[in-house]
């Protein structure tokens, strides 16, 4: 079992800013990728950014490319995510979720999530 507990969210005005966080336990391998997808109602459900630990790869979904950035530390299993730039179309709850893959051009989440944040881009 992997838990995922996240951090951040909320809402802001076009053009803002906003930092989510997330930090993994339990059975976490270290081929599991750490990142973000989101959904909004109606709407399938999008991979928005991801880290691949042991290959050191990122991906963005085009949206998001050159807004938001993902970093994260290995030693404590936390990945962040700056969003930036933040448009209305970014508002969706956005979840933190291992990924089976995650390479520059494409992502899949995992089994695992966490219970999701807000994000709420409006003005």
């Amino acid at each position: 079992q992997v838990q995922l507990v996240e951090s951040g969210g909320g809402q802001v005005q076009p053009g803002g800013s906003l930092r989510l966080s997330c930090t993994a336990s339990g059975s976490i391998s270290e081929k599991d990728g750490l990142g973000w997808f989101r959904q909004v109602p109606g709407k399938m459900r999008e991979a928005v950014s991801c880290l691949s630990r042991h290959q050191g790869t990122a991906y963005y979904t085009d949206s998001v490319k050159g807004r938001f950035a993902i970093s994260g530390d290995n030693d404590k299993n936390t990945v962040y995510l700056e969003m930036n730039g933040l448009k209305p179309e970014d508002t969706a709850v956005y979840y933190c979720a291992t990924f089976l893959w995650c390479g520059i051009t494409n992502a899949h989440w995992g089994d695992y999530w966490g219970q999701g944040t807000q994000v709420t881009v409006s003005s």
